[in-house]
């Protein structure tokens, strides 16, 4: 779990597990210099969120990883496997 991934390159990153998409989350919020507290009460949730989305826990409503993502400055494409 220590791996990093690169946020804010043009490119993106192919996100394969909600593990890594947990890293990435964990790694902007980071970048931001925000602690997990500061998040849950900018987004008006509960700390407890924030932790179970960063450690990658799959049975986490979408609807509040896409609100993080959105707090963070992150955005969700999707596209076709093997199109660049």
């Amino acid at each position: 779990m220590g791996q990093q991934f690169p946020i804010g390159n043009s490119e993106g990153v192919i996100v394969t597990s909600p593990d890594e998409l947990g890293l990435l989350i964990r790694d902007a919020r980071k970048a931001q210099a925000l602690t997990q507290m500061d998040v849950a009460g900018l987004g008006n949730t509960g700390n407890r969120v924030i932790v179970d989305i960063e450690n990658g826990k799959p049975t986490v409503q979408l609807k509040k990883v896409m609100d993080l993502m959105t707090l963070l400055g992150l955005q969700l494409v999707v596209r076709k496997k093997g199109e660049d």
